[in-house]
């Protein structure tokens, strides 16, 4: 329908639309959606109002179905974590305005940064550790590790003592690691908080 060279959406088309727009979701999910949007329409009729001032008052089909969707994915990202959802997750939230490429897009890219920093580090020390045992434990035939790791001469005097330093930076370094691991999942469980309470923020 045109007005004035604009095209008015009615209520048969907005509600195609936006049915179209929320393919990506379960049919139950998506039904109840609809059945809601159907409510609204009744509720502006017996209120007085008309099918364009309801639907100007909704907002746009895409916009709604943008934020259904982003709610969605965030919440597969909860039921099964794994970084493909959380990547999914993020970009979701990302496509709902320019808000979101700051609030969101800044802290994630930091948490991600600061733990491949602590996980090259745990990495790290577990692969000095190990190189330190067999310096201890092969003596000379190692020596070529020389210029890549300085033991003091006092241990390199000691192959016992060397052995067990190495021992202990390669239980400390996978210790380390597995730390990491139980920081990544809270982190994880933290951004989809964060990311339902910025979807929240964005709705109201």
């Amino acid at each position: 329908m045109l007005s004035g060279g604009k095209m008015i959406m009615n209520k048969s088309e907005f509600l195609k639309e936006l049915s179209s727009l929320l393919s990506s979701l379960p049919s139950d999910e998506r039904q109840e959606i609809l059945f809601d949007y159907e409510e609204h329409f009744s509720v502006g009729k017996e209120n007085g109002k008309t099918e364009d001032e309801i639907i100007k008052s909704l907002g746009s089909p895409r916009s709604i179905a943008k934020q259904y969707n982003a709610s969605y994915i965030v919440t597969q990202a909860e039921i099964n974590p794994s970084p493909s959802n959380m990547t999914k997750a993020i970009f979701a939230t990302l496509a709902l305005g320019f808000f979101n490429l700051v609030f969101v897009l800044g802290p994630f890219l930091g948490v991600v940064g600061g733990l491949i920093g602590l996980f090259g580090a745990s990495i790290g020390m577990t692969l000095a550790g190990i190189a330190v045992f067999f310096q201890g434990a092969l003596g000379p035939a190692m020596g070529s590790l020389g210029p890549y790791i300085n033991i003091p001469f006092a241990l390199e005097a000691n192959p016992g003592a060397t052995i067990f330093l190495g021992l202990g930076l390669t239980a400390l370094g996978l210790l380390f690691s597995i730390g990491n691991c139980y920081l990544a999942k809270f982190l994880y469980i933290g951004t989809v908080k964060y990311l339902k309470f910025n979807l929240k923020l964005i709705g109201r």
